[in-house]
């Protein structure tokens, strides 16, 4: 059963939105009235809240079962849809499900089935064949980065997913970009397609190039660092060794960063993006896995360490930065002796000037070993910090809940005394640690 349900207006003015962009008004106008919608729009145009403020619009809070699937390629970008349903305050329980983790956490979370489940194709798959949770009221499927998911799912369980959801009467496929078809048995051919991908428009990336006097570009990368301040931003580089040299490289300099590509580990990938999100770490070092199916809002900048080896992966790793209405810059390290490519197209050299430290992040990051499972809130955190940490309301940065856990940012000169003053207190009826991530 749905908490208070909010209205469409409500939910755009608690994301403090007030106008949506052109592909969102008319995404949304299309899927309310066809049965089948495609829409390709490029990355940062907001395709999630196109899609989601319609479904909300079409579940029923009198229905106790799971009404809307949607399924994604990643797990990162599960915990990310979920994220933003949760911070729209819908009233509807969402829940995202996704391989890496225990089928045990799935049931803990499914014991109260939600209105909106997100998945990757093969947990999906599990949980439908082996019927843990009618599929019965599912009226809305939503296939979200189509294209990859396709391919995740292609030995069988996006094709296993289709026909559990038998009374389905609403399918939304999204896409930044139109390289695959949609296989048949998916049954769009009467599909109405919003193809925003050829769209003119004014675009708000600045792109820039510095050039590097030797081949090893890791000094040239300090040092434009350096100009960049304490802005936050992407690194992206083409091959694991790189990056883990590279890391090795800024952790000598004490330079604060973080890593995510596929060597790293889910859970460790999670955090590295809650650092980045909470101000805890400002720099992140990625592969091509984090062009596509995360959002991090208020992206600065991001750095082409190693110009990758397609225009799409060039494209997409641009995508992360100059969002929706914001503006960002996209700058390639380029050895003297190195040419271009010819899609990366024109942009200005930088001269890097000046010897600015790169400050270290205000916020460090606090983990406690207790949950929404534990029936434990956001206010419930922020109390124990306020009156059992003597912290005031400037002290207490972005509270990240999770399913078992939660992060809390608070400024890095108090955050050991406070983990060791609040650890081992009890949180609701649960005795939480509390450590330094």
């Amino acid at each position: 059963m749905a908490n208070t349900i909010k209205n469409q207006q409500e939910i755009l003015s608690k994301l403090n939105i007030y106008q949506l962009n052109p592909m969102q008004e008319e995404a949304i106008e299309v899927i309310d009235a066809n049965d089948s919608t495609v829409i390709l729009s490029p990355t940062g145009t907001g395709k999630t809240l196109a899609f989601l403020l319609p479904l909300l619009e079409r579940l029923n809070p009198a229905v106790q079962e799971v009404q809307a699937v949607i399924v994604v390629p990643s797990r990162e970008l599960a915990i990310q849809i979920e994220q933003v349903i949760r911070s729209m305050g819908s009233g509807y329980k969402v829940n995202a499900i996704y391989g890496g983790r225990a089928i045990a956490k799935d049931k803990i979370d499914l014991k109260t089935t939600p209105s909106i489940l997100i998945g990757t194709p093969g947990r999906l798959a599990d949980h439908f064949g082996k019927e843990r949770f009618t599929t019965k009221e599912v009226k809305t499927l939503i296939i979200d980065e189509f294209d990859i998911s396709f391919e995740v799912g292609a030995g069988g369980d996006m094709q296993n997913i289709v026909k559990s959801l038998s009374n389905v009467d609403k399918k939304v496929l999204t896409s930044a970009t139109q390289d695959m078809d949609i296989p048949r048995y998916i049954q769009m051919e009467k599909a109405v397609t919003l193809n925003y991908l050829s769209e003119k428009k004014d675009s708000k990336l600045t792109l820039k190039t510095v050039i590097s006097a030797s081949k090893n570009k890791h000094n040239t990368l300090v040092e434009l660092l350096q100009n960049l301040g304490d802005e936050p931003g992407i690194v992206f580089c083409n091959q694991k060794n790189t990056l883990e040299d590279l890391s090795a490289f800024l952790t000598k300099k004490k330079i604060i960063h973080t890593c995510f590509h596929a060597g790293v580990d889910q859970k460790e990938r999670e955090r590295a993006l809650i650092r980045l999100r909470n101000g805890s770490a400002t720099i992140l070092l990625a592969s091509d896995l984090a062009a596509r199916g995360i959002d991090i809002p208020e992206m600065k900048y991001i750095i082409h360490y190693e110009i990758p080896e397609g225009a799409e992966e060039f494209t997409h790793r641009n995508g992360r930065t100059a969002r929706v209405n914001a503006k960002g810059t996209a700058y390639m390290i380029k050895w003297n002796k190195e040419s271009l490519p010819e899609f990366v197209g024109k942009s200005a050299v930088l001269n890097l000037s000046g010897n600015n430290v790169i400050k270290e992040p205000f916020w460090e990051t606090l983990f406690i070993s207790g949950g929404r499972k534990d029936k434990i809130s956001k206010g419930d955190i922020a109390g124990l910090f306020f009156k059992q940490g003597n912290i005031n309301k400037d002290q207490l940065g972005v509270i990240e809940l999770k399913s078992d856990c939660a992060f809390v940012a608070v400024p890095k000169s108090i955050a050991s005394k406070l983990a060791q003053k609040l650890n081992n207190t009890r949180l609701k009826k649960k005795k939480v640690r509390v450590s330094v991530l």
